[in-house]
């Protein structure tokens, strides 16, 4: 249903989705000579301290209003993208007698226990396209899915844009596009979208993220921020009522207790198009004039957003996709070996061993196939989705759930051996086996250490900071001389003792967030910093002591995707595309290539030197450097 529209009942729905196939506006009762007058509703975040009341004052104070023909919704419905608050939020929304239409934002999706896939099934869809009076409104969301990292338009996502703007028949139609992010540097392919939107006659984007209100300007494109409907600390909280006119908007900020404000913005809508406009800046690829050794020895598209780390054995490369497919690729050239489909999303990072390869489904599902055939072995059943990693230890496939459950299933037959049912958040991570157990952070604030053989709890660390979002949740726990190592976007790393859960030190020197690793022989442990620089500490010693600090320029970074170490080279790939190299020992910067301008996952290094790098684009790249 991606090119459906999304309005909130079913008898609006039955009609739009029959007016978007045949492109004509059916119970459409607005006309082009009287002004279209909607509400706008952004940042809402149910979950938050006040979001789910204000949320409800805002529908209150809108279903007092005769005049209002529908209302928008641009994303960060909820505060943690939980199913919990995601069905509180439709509660709300679905008592609107109007129809509305709705995108998620950054917190619906990063955060998703359902790796986005409940949203849809909720509302139908991620995106909208829909024709009011005149004016055509298209909305659609920028994510990011599942990895901390900017907004991003996946391949799928363009190509449904594309087929909605060749399926409005006249050129010069008069549209609003909606958006979550505002159309920059915050969405790592902007430029993309924004090619397309001047290619036709847009008159504005209506974004949120910012939680106030903003006019902006995308290079000649007007664009419109829209504030949050929280309060803030106000008496009221509030939203945007927008009247569109002829050849005028006006934007106007209304407050849930029905005071109005006069208009904070009046934005012409003669259309930029035609319009001298100045030229985009190019991504920048000038890096890989200065590293001419690396090489893209070969690029495999799966056309739609990869949010996993490949797994490389025997010359093939294991990896899953949004689409729910999982593609063998064969090292030497990138050809397809072969294609198995599961029946949801996948953002789970395969593991494998003994020719076999294992991975999770947003469907609920733990496959287990023949890396040589792709040929099912077997498949596990879960009673959520799965977006945790599995790490396969001896003859065991131990992996976590959205069921609030961790499980060790065994790799010859898919039989359960154990599981731990009191997680109180969904799991995403990789485990870390190591003394006995096996160790994991889940979305409660929590790192658990369960018996490797038993599944019983042997010691749970909560760091005792407010609020889940902080919690280690997306960092891949190391080990090292007896303790367990872990950062959270607390930006602090923690060291803890491995059968017991001892406290051996913890530390904020170093800003970290999610990203870490661990040197082959566990000697040396990798910090990724949020600005420019990778860290290395030492394992053995009980505090922080530091062995080489390396400033190799990367910038501002939050990526979630982890620091591996292969034959003396240390890899990290960033959120903007870049993959970087530095010695093991020293720190010293080796190499470095921009293989996109999108967020790279944790990259998989081979056996005889080569980098698989997998980004959200979809593309998967093996790297070389010729000796």
């Amino acid at each position: 249903m991606d090119s459906d529209p999304t309005p909130n009942r079913r008898s609006s729905l039955f009609l739009i989705l029959l007016s978007v196939a045949a492109l004509i506006p059916v119970g459409d009762l607005v006309s082009a000579e009287r002004t279209l007058r909607f509400a706008w509703l952004s940042d809402t975040h149910v979950g938050d301290q006040t979001g789910e009341l204000d949320l409800r004052l805002a529908v209150q104070d809108i279903l007092r209003q005769a005049s209002l023909d529908f209302v928008l919704l641009s994303g960060d419905i909820t505060e943690f993208g939980s199913n919990d608050q995601l069905r509180t939020a439709k509660r709300i929304l679905d008592s609107l007698t109007i129809p509305y239409y709705i995108i998620p934002g950054n917190h619906d999706t990063k955060w998703s226990e359902s790796g986005g896939t409940l949203f849809s099934q909720l509302w139908g869809s991620e995106r909208f396209c829909m024709k009011k009076g005149d004016c055509w409104f298209i909305g659609l969301h920028q994510g990011p899915r599942m990895r901390m990292g900017d907004g991003h338009l996946g391949p799928e996502d363009l190509r449904w844009l594309d087929s909605t703007f060749s399926a409005i028949p006249d050129t010069m139609a008069r549209l609003f596009v909606v958006t979550h992010y505002p159309v920059d540097s915050s969405i790592s392919n902007w430029q993309q979208l924004l090619n397309r939107l001047r290619r036709h006659n847009t008159l504005a984007v209506l974004c949120g993220h910012g939680h106030a209100n903003k006019v902006l300007d995308f290079y000649g494109l007007p664009g419109v921020m829209g504030r949050s409907s929280l309060r803030r600390g106000k008496a009221a909280g509030g939203y945007t009522i927008v009247s569109v006119q002829a050849d005028t908007a006006y934007f106007q900020e209304r407050r849930t207790d029905g005071t109005e404000e006069a208009p904070w913005c009046k934005l012409s809508l003669k259309g930029a198009r035609g319009q001298p406009q100045p030229a985009l800046p190019e991504p920048d690829y000038s890096t890989n004039k200065r590293y001419p050794q690396v090489r893209e020895s070969w690029k495999f598209a799966t056309g739609y957003t990869i949010g996993s780390k490949p797994f490389f054995d025997d010359g093939r490369i294991v990896v899953g996709d949004a689409s729910g497919t999982v593609y063998c690729l064969s090292a030497s050239d990138g050809s397809l070996i072969w294609r198995k489909a599961t029946g949801g999303p996948i953002y789970s990072s395969p593991d494998g061993a003994g020719g076999r390869v294992v991975v999770g489904s947003t469907d609920g599902c733990i496959y287990c196939m023949n890396i040589s055939s792709g040929d099912l072995l077997w498949k596990y059943q879960t009673t959520a989705p799965v977006v945790a990693c599995p790490a396969i230890s001896g003859s065991t496939v131990f992996i976590g759930s959205s069921d609030h459950r961790f499980r060790a299933i065994s790799l010859d037959d898919g039989s359960l051996r154990w599981e731990y049912p009191e997680i109180r958040g969904f799991v995403e991570c990789k485990p870390l086996i190591t003394a006995g157990v096996v160790v994991f952070g889940a979305w409660d604030g929590s790192m658990y250490a369960l018996d490797s053989t038993s599944g019983v709890l042997r010691w749970r660390w909560d760091g005792g900071t407010p609020g889940v979002l902080y919690s280690p949740a997306a960092c891949w726990p190391v080990a090292s001389h007896g303790k367990v190592l872990f950062v959270a976007p607390d930006r602090a790393t923690t060291a803890l003792g491995a059968e017991d859960g001892t406290a051996k030190w913890r530390s904020a020197r170093f800003q970290v967030r999610e990203t870490i690793g661990a040197s082959e022989d566990n000697s040396r442990i990798y910090l990724r910093l949020l600005r420019d620089s990778l860290v290395a500490i030492s394992g053995s010693v009980d505090s922080l002591q530091t062995i080489w600090m390396s400033h190799i320029g990367f910038g501002y970074d939050i990526n979630s995707a982890m620091v591996v170490e292969k034959g003396g080279m240390v890899y990290y790939g960033t959120k903007n595309g870049l993959v970087m190299a530095v010695r093991a020992v020293t720190g010293e910067l080796l190499w470095e290539h921009r293989v996109s301008t999108d967020l790279v996952n944790t990259v998989c290094p081979t056996e005889d030197g080569g980098v698989v790098v997998a980004d959200v684009n979809g593309v998967v790249t093996l790297l070389r450097v010729p000796e």
